[in-house]
């Protein structure tokens, strides 16, 4: 199973990593159609439009974030204040930490239709230069919603029952 899960994990951040890599083509792009544009093109008769260019960038900016923060990221790679947290016992630490990603879990999977609607309505609008449907766009946002919503179910279960947490957290925390 954590061969599975390890997979997984190194999949997403090779996804993240494409996307990453592809925006630092695309911008090295930019700057060169930018700055060597009309040169290239009076030499060579090429144009180099570089309008596309922060319609993918902004895009795929969007897609990283979301991407990364649902896929990539652990619990300790965000950013946390746990002050009043660690000054607890740690039994109730791990409750504190259970009815946290309970409620996390259930204000997210009740955001998560009204949040579906609002993308499902962005179909009906484009882009305005490559004329990508918005709804494409903007689903990476329910993407990370459901998966946001799955690691803090997960993670009420886990601080809830002991043995799960000495399993999966106890080293983490």
């Amino acid at each position: 199973m954590t061969n599975i899960l390890r997979n997984i994990k190194t999949t997403a951040d090779l996804v993240a990593a494409s996307m990453l890599a592809a925006m630092s083509i695309v911008f090295i792009y930019q700057i060169i159609g930018r700055y060597f544009g009309n040169a290239i093109e009076s030499l060579m008769g090429i144009d180099l439009a570089t309008s596309w260019t922060l319609e993918i960038l902004l895009t795929l900016w969007v897609w990283l974030v979301f991407w990364a923060s649902a896929f990539c990221l652990s619990e300790r790679d965000h950013i946390r204040f746990d002050t009043l947290h660690l000054a607890l016992p740690r039994k109730v630490q791990r409750i504190v930490a259970a009815l946290s990603a309970l409620a996390i879990a259930g204000f997210l999977a009740y955001s998560f239709l009204p949040t579906l609607d609002y993308i499902t309505f962005y179909k009906i609008k484009k882009s305005a230069i490559l004329r990508i449907r918005l709804d494409y766009v903007f689903s990476i946002y329910g993407i990370f919603l459901a998966a946001l919503v799955a690691r803090y179910a997960w993670r009420a279960v886990a601080f809830s029952v002991p043995s799960l947490h000495n399993k999966f957290y106890q080293k983490v925390d």
